[in-house]
């Protein structure tokens, strides 16, 4: 279980909008004036998918990144979740039952899932989790949460400061002669910002941010400013 000192040690403070965000190395941001917690891309349920197509992935993998969900929600006490999008992966499987018993375990807290290209459950299995689907976007105040960012297109839109996942952003890092290391990231741009896949089990794509656009990199269960 991850100790409060951890989260204050390691969770790192950035204002936009004059709003206060923690990014936790947990793949987490937390949005302290509503309380919430905002996430993306867990893909829960894929390793499930690997398994039944005959490929040996431990099932401790995805109960690792349930208990990483489950540390974030006791550290931050949040009033609401907001998932940008693929929350599960596919179709349903017994990994997903043991979803359904977590959430028991969490009756009071509001979750809300802006649809992304993995959500393709039914929408009964949603209401049986108590969880409310956005099939597009969902805005709070100055904030607009969408799971594809090229999805965004309206001018009334751009007056919001948006929140997007989808492509599991990583930073590369270059060393000393020809080494270079790659790290999951946070993504800060003028209009947007690209959140890391909460799960451990994706894939990362690099970005080529501009000079004066922030990136928090995660490295060894810390954030750490690149620029």
């Amino acid at each position: 279980m991850h100790s409060a000192k951890k989260f204050m040690q390691t969770s790192f403070p950035y204002r936009i909008r004059k709003q206060q965000l923690w990014l936790s190395p947990d793949r987490s941001v937390f949005w302290e004036e509503e309380k919430t917690l905002i996430i993306s891309d867990l893909h829960f349920g894929k390793t499930g998918h690997f398994r039944k197509s005959g490929i040996a992935v431990p099932q401790s993998i995805y109960k690792e990144d349930l208990q990483r969900l489950i540390s974030q929600l006791q550290y931050f006490q949040p009033k609401q979740l907001i998932v940008v999008g693929d929350l599960f992966h596919s179709t349903a499987n017994k990994e997903l039952e043991l979803f359904k018993k977590w959430r028991e375990s969490f009756p009071d807290l509001n979750i809300h899932l802006v649809k992304g290209n993995h959500d393709i459950l039914h929408a009964n299995w949603y209401s049986d989790c108590d969880i409310k689907v956005i099939e597009e976007k969902m805005v709070v105040t100055d904030f607009c949460f969408i799971h594809d960012i090229t999805h965004s297109s309206n001018e009334n839109e751009n007056k919001n400061y948006h929140f997007s996942g989808h492509i599991h952003p990583g930073i590369r890092v270059n060393g000393y002669g020809k080494q270079s290391l790659s790290f999951p990231c946070f993504y800060f741009g003028e209009q947007y910002a690209v959140l890391p896949a909460f799960s451990h089990f994706t894939g990362i794509a690099m970005i080529k941010p501009k000079a004066n656009e922030p990136v928090f990199a995660i490295v060894e269960n810390k954030v750490i400013q690149l620029q």
